[in-house]
């Protein structure tokens, strides 16, 4: 696990840039002084920055989350996200597979605490969502068994470009009196990706590993100061063998011209890298080393290899069947029976719809009617229950789906 380096001493009145080992991130810590810091701060009552969403939910819960669309594609670590998940604690977790751990790994955290919405009406959670950055605010939040001590306020940016910003408006304790043994502060970023485990009982399990993490850490943050992060290229952007192999820009890159994708093995695709050999396959060294036909492939060399699950395949294993040269013509006649048969059928099924419609008193649709109304049950979605993270009932204008945040 990479960690960032300080190479500054830190002041609240100077600006202090911090390598990352050159990896995913370089970033700079800003003070009050900085005309940088008031430059990130987005004023959420001006109209000109965009809509802005005061959660109803998280204003007024404890230990909560949020998930919430983004309107474009945010890259974060050389992944491009389009939803987010919003915690009354003072973070935004980036994964996927919602869990009790969110404050572990894969977040976005300018201060990660045990924050309490629901203690003062004053207290909100809001966000905004321009097509060009996304905003989160915590505003006038209180801490846990420090409520007196007064309400913080501050926000996390998210930009098109995967810049990221910490911006701090209200901090009024010391960072070394914010956090508690059972709630530590962090300050920084993090991702991880999950490998599949055993399977027992019927139930798959998911390991999670933390491959990164930035800390900046409580004691840099105070009164009108800042963080800024600028991403660096990553494996994941080139598209192509000769870039992956050859860029200067990226290091420990490799190609799995199986995938086609580039990586260093250490990203969310960790699963299907491992799975598709590519380990293996990255010992290559040039483009050059790859057959022409792996790389090229025409309509009179290759097989076609279809996925499919059985009934009796319930467990999720995919069986797989090769096709040899030569059968495409069948499958594509079958292919063609398939669909003509559809037709004919929605082409019944419309004419007596039609007959219905038109013929409403007539005996035949009336007992067709009364004697099938019953077997038309409304349509529910089921709730996908996460371990320990039940759906939370409520309103939120947004239409977001809550999802209820251990500790």
């Amino acid at each position: 696990m990479d960690k960032g380096l300080f190479i500054d001493t830190l002041t609240n009145n100077m600006t202090s840039v911090v390598e990352d080992r050159g990896k995913y991130y370089t970033w700079r810590r800003l003070g009050p002084e900085d005309q940088r810091t008031r430059e990130l701060w987005v004023d959420m009552s001006d109209p000109g920055h965009g809509q802005v969403r005061v959660h109803g939910i998280l204003s007024n819960s404890y230990q909560q989350a949020a998930k919430v669309a983004l309107s474009f594609d945010f890259p974060f670590y050389g992944h491009y996200l389009r939803q987010v998940i919003i915690a009354t604690g003072g973070f935004i977790f980036t994964g996927e597979l919602t869990h009790r751990m969110l404050t572990s790994t894969q977040y976005i955290a300018p201060l990660m605490a045990n924050f309490d919405p629901s203690h003062s009406k004053e207290s909100k959670v809001q966000y905004m969502d321009n097509g060009e950055v996304f905003v989160v605010q915590w505003e006038r939040v209180r801490l846990v068994g420090k409520e007196s001590a007064g309400a913080f306020t501050f926000q996390a940016a998210l930009y098109r470009t995967g810049m990221i910003s910490f911006s701090y408006k209200e901090i009024p304790l010391p960072p070394s009196d914010i956090g508690l043994a059972q709630a530590p502060v962090k300050v920084g970023l993090s991702d991880a990706f999950m490998v599949k485990s055993s399977q027992s009982e019927g139930v798959r399990r998911q390991t999670v590993y933390e491959y990164h993490r930035i800390e900046v850490g409580a004691v840099n943050i105070s009164n009108s100061s800042a963080v800024e992060f600028t991403p660096l290229p990553t494996c994941l952007q080139h598209d192509n063998c000769e870039r992956c192999i050859s860029s200067n820009r990226t290091s420990d890159c490799s190609w799995c011209n199986v995938l086609q994708r580039c990586s260093d093995g250490m990203d969310r695709y960790r699963q299907e890298w491992l799975e598709f050999g590519c380990s293996e396959e990255s010992k290559r060294t040039k483009c050059d080393d790859y057959p022409e036909e792996e790389n090229s492939i025409t309509p009179e060399t290759y097989n076609v290899t279809l996925s499919f699950v059985s009934q009796n395949d319930c467990n999720g294993d995919d069986a797989e069947r090769e096709i040899p040269r030569g059968s495409l013509g069948w499958a594509n006649t079958g292919v063609l029976a398939g669909v003509a048969s559809a037709l004919v059928l929605i082409l019944a099924l419309a004419l007596v719809a039609l007959y219905i419609y038109c013929h409403p008193t007539v005996t035949s649709p009336l007992c067709f009617i009364h004697r099938h109304n019953s077997y038309w049950p409304s349509l529910r979605f089921c709730k996908q229950q996460q371990s320990g993270y039940p759906e939370v009932e409520g309103y939120a204008e947004e239409g977001s789906s809550m999802i209820e945040a251990g500790p």
